[in-house]
């Protein structure tokens, strides 16, 4: 859960523009709008390996402030935002459920399960910073 010092409308605004996410993200290394519905994105963080995956559209739903898609390649599965209004602010809930398909890491998955996690959380703060940022300059 991301609290955002932001309005609703603008914290969804700039999560619904994923090809500017590269922009505040600085793990998110690429986004390639392939149609209004599809892009390709590829992440990288603190690990040497990057991670592509076609993204979909599947709900975007303003009014609920509910952004979900489905992503297929090296991770497949779900991703969602979830914004609402939090105290004097926006609140910005991300929630995946997604299977690495990337043979290597698979391989590793259970020795460096906490060295993913890490990874992530650490992945995840960067994008709330950098995502703070942009909103200030928004």
């Amino acid at each position: 859960m991301w609290p955002l010092p932001a309005p609703s409308a603008t914290v969804y605004a700039a999560l619904e523009r994923a090809e500017d996410y590269p922009r505040w993200w600085p793990q998110v290394r690429a986004v390639t709008r392939l149609d209004d519905e599809t892009g390709v994105i590829t992440i990288r963080s603190a690990l040497p390996y990057a991670l592509t995956s076609t993204v979909r559209a599947t709900r975007r739903d303003q009014a609920a402030g509910v952004l979900e898609v489905t992503l297929s390649g090296d991770i497949d599965g779900w991703a969602r935002w979830t914004v609402t209004p939090g105290g004097p602010g926006t609140l910005a809930r991300y929630d995946q459920e997604v299977r690495v398909r990337k043979s290597l890491l698979r391989r590793l998955a259970v020795p460096g399960r906490p060295l993913f996690r890490l990874n992530h959380r650490l992945m995840m703060r960067a994008g709330r910073r950098g995502l703070l940022r942009h909103l200030e300059a928004v």
